[in-house]
């Protein structure tokens, strides 16, 4: 099987690897499945299943005009848990991706998990509001949806500088990988870009933290400059009763390759205990 069907017939691209306890690794925006690539062959020689899927309008899934808020993307995650027949899983969001997972324990009473990880997470609110005054100002967002409308390419290419933390890293990614990542990106339509540009931004996820009724592994960048650790992962695990916080000092956003070892091997540790 390499795709699944939502119900709403959008078509979701699954990469289904290995056999064993499943993990289902969900990628954050605006990239695609195929960045948690390194994770999902670690887990699999590991022993376990790695199940890894485009979200809609991402990569080779379907590119639908609607459908990019966390309820119905946590639908899309409830469709890959139930069509991959996965039981005891483990849901692991990234960055966006952890909202799908917070959502997805809410809305679906955590069917089928028996462990969660938040790597890099937006999780639990991100917007600056009056009752959420460490969040991110409406305009920067904004900026980033103009910057995206204006010219796509252009911004992608500051982004990820900005992601991996290539101006202030000892040891940089190489500028190949930059090339990687804004190609995979430029392979969303721009509508799903800017959907899920609000979604991640606007949605408040801290009724959700509640549902996280599972052992709950959250580890984030104390140098995150695209979703900053103190609004972020510091808090949530705040609300998440049978969480682990790991906090990686210096480390910015984008840890599935900047500490792609280092998080590989807190990933399985995790899965083995």
């Amino acid at each position: 099987m390499n795709h699944v069907t939502a119900t709403d017939n959008t078509k979701l691209y699954v990469k289904d690897w290995g056999s064993g306890r499943p993990v289902i690794l969900i990628h954050g925006w605006p990239l695609s499945a195929d960045s948690w690539d390194d994770q999902a062959m670690a887990i699999t020689d590991a022993g376990y299943r790695a199940i890894a899927y485009d979200r809609r309008g991402f990569g080779r899934s379907s590119q639908p005009w609607r459908g990019y808020d966390y309820d119905t993307l946590a639908d899309d995650l409830a469709a890959v848990v139930e069509q991959t027949g996965a039981r005891d899983a483990v849901l692991a969001g990234f960055s966006m991706g952890g909202g799908e997972v917070a959502r997805y324990m809410s809305r679906h009473g955590g069917k089928s998990i028996v462990q969660a990880i938040l790597v890099s997470s937006v999780l639990p609110f991100r917007l600056k509001t009056p009752d959420n005054p460490a969040g991110t100002e409406q305009a920067a967002f904004d900026k980033t949806a103009l910057a995206l409308n204006e010219d796509r390419p252009r911004f992608l290419a500051g982004f990820f500088r900005t992601f991996f933390g290539v101006d202030t890293a000892r040891d940089p990614v190489s500028d190949e990988l930059l090339t990687w990542a804004r190609s995979v990106s430029m392979q969303a339509s721009l509508k799903s870009t800017l959907e899920c540009l609000k979604s991640f931004s606007g949605t408040d996820f801290r009724s959700d933290l509640a549902a996280f009724t599972v052992p709950t592994l959250i580890i984030h960048g104390t140098e995150d400059k695209t979703v900053p650790i103190d609004a972020s992962s510091r808090a949530a695990a705040k609300g998440i009763k049978q969480s682990t916080l790991v906090e990686y000092d210096g480390a910015p956003h984008g840890l599935f390759a900047t500490h792609k070892r280092r998080l590989t091997k807190d990933l399985i540790d995790f899965l083995g205990r």
